[in-house]
Order: structure tokens, then C-alpha cells, then sequence
């Protein structure tokens, strides 16, 4: 994964605009970059292939993008507080945009500053992860559970669940939100011990998103305390040790 940017400008309106670049695998997609009452980052195309493709470049790097349309253009649109949750490299070239821009007296030293808050702190507990909460229950038992009322966000947590290698059920619950409520994703112990299992022995993008999870869930636990700290290591250890046949036939 490679994020670049170039060709800070100002716009005919007046905006200061950049070019930022996500590319994997061969695949590369160019963003524009515009700043003014926020940072948006924005790709349209008429191609429907290319804008799917650039929603799933975003979404490789922590960012929540959805594919819409207007008019007989498809696009995807961004702002800042959505790059906030995104990976590292994609913050650190938006920080770079920023101060460019202030330098150059393009963004007011305020508003800048207020960005590169957002930017530098992420808005993540870890890189692409919303806030999980992490408790034991009355009855002892280990509660891994991610809220909201955005149904957007359950989709893109419960898709990330799979591409970690989790199936619906087994290893997680899901309540969408509706009427206002909020829904959840629900992370069983099995599941638990699965991403575990498969930070060890998944393919590579499983293995990625596995270790990062198992990382993540430990440091929410820390900050509940130590009983729920050691409910967490010991369902990790016990994922860690199983063998990946053992796994397979269950």
C-alpha cells in the first residue's frame, strides 16, 4: 500500500486542491484533495468499475467510503472527521496537504490547526477500528461489542469481520440499527479466539486485520480493568495455541 500526494493549487474558486494517490496490487486511483470549510477528498467517474475500485482503495486504508450517484456520475466523498479513522500513511499525506496549504497562506492558521488535530490524533482507538466496548457481565462472561446508529457503519464493520475470515452467527451477532435504536455487532468468545487463531495461520490480508484486531481488543480491556485485561489474554492465548486443522474440522 503507497499514498502519495502533488500538485497543491488553488482552485478558480479559491479552494486550496491537491492530488493524492492510493495504490496496491497494481491498482492505482488518483483522489482530489480540496480544502476549505473541510478537508474532502472526493474520485467521480462515470465508470462505475473505477469508482468501486476507489471506495475499496479507502476502505483498505480505514476509510468508511460508499459509492453514490448523482446525475450519471458515481462518486465517493470524504471528509475530514471519516480520514481521521484512516491508516497512518493516508494521515500523514493529509497533514503534509495541510500545512503546505498554511504555509502558503491558503487555510486559516485556526482552521488548519483544528484539522491537524483530527489528523495527527486519528479518531480510532487503532488504526480503522471504532471504539469496541470491552466489559465482563454480571454473570462473568466476556462482552466485545461495537454500537451505532449508523446502519453504514455496522455494514462496514461486519464486512471487515469477514474479510478477517469471521462468519455471521458463529462468531458474531448482528442487530441493525432501526427506529432510531442503535444496532451492534457483537463479537461471540468463539469469534474471538478465531481472529486470534487466524493472526497465526490466516492468508496474508486475513493475517493483517487478524493481528490488528488482537491487538486492538486487549488495549480496550486494559482501560477496564485487569479482571476483563486477563478474560481477553487468556481467550487470545487459547485462539493462538489451536492448530489450523483443529479449526478447520469443527
Amino acid at each position: 500500500m503507497q499514498v502519495g500526494w502533488e500538485g497543491l493549487r488553488l482552485t478558480e474558486g479559491g479552494r486550496a486542491a491537491a492530488r493524492l494517490t492510493i495504490s496496491e496490487g497494481g491498482n492505482t486511483v488518483m483522489y482530489n484533495v480540496y480544502l476549505q470549510n473541510d478537508v474532502q477528498l472526493i474520485f467521480q467517474s462515470a465508470d462505475r468499475s473505477r469508482v468501486d475500485l476507489a471506495a475499496s482503495l479507502l476502505r483498505r486504508v480505514g476509510v468508511g467510503a460508499e459509492v453514490k450517484k448523482m446525475g450519471g456520475v458515481w462518486y465517493v466523498r470524504v471528509y475530514t472527521d471519516m480520514l481521521a479513522a484512516g491508516r497512518k500513511e493516508l494521515r500523514r499525506a493529509l497533514v503534509e496537504i495541510v500545512r503546505e496549504a498554511a504555509a502558503r497562506g491558503w487555510v486559516g492558521e485556526k482552521r488548519a490547526e483544528k484539522w491537524l488535530k483530527k489528523l495527527e490524533r486519528g479518531n480510532a482507538s487503532r488504526e480503522g477500528w471504532p471504539k469496541y466496548l470491552v466489559r465482563l457481565t454480571r454473570s462473568g462472561s466476556l462482552e466485545v461489542r461495537f454500537g451505532f446508529t449508523n446502519p453504514d457503519s455496522i455494514t462496514r464493520e461486519v464486512q471487515k469481520l469477514k474479510e478477517i475470515g469471521l462468519k455471521e452467527s458463529r462468531h458474531f451477532t448482528v442487530k441493525r440499527p432501526e427506529g432510531g435504536n442503535n444496532g451492534y455487532v457483537r463479537i461471540l468468545r468463539e469469534g474471538l479466539a478465531r481472529v486470534a487463531q487466524l493472526s497465526v495461520y490466516g492468508g496474508e490480508e486475513s493475517r493483517r486485520l487478524a493481528t490488528e484486531f488482537v491487538e486492538y481488543i486487549p488495549e480496550r480491556a486494559k482501560k477496564a480493568g485487569g479482571a476483563v485485561y486477563e478474560k481477553v489474554r487468556e481467550i487470545v492465548e487459547e485462539g493462538k495455541a489451536r492448530g489450523w486443522a483443529a479449526e478447520d474440522t469443527r
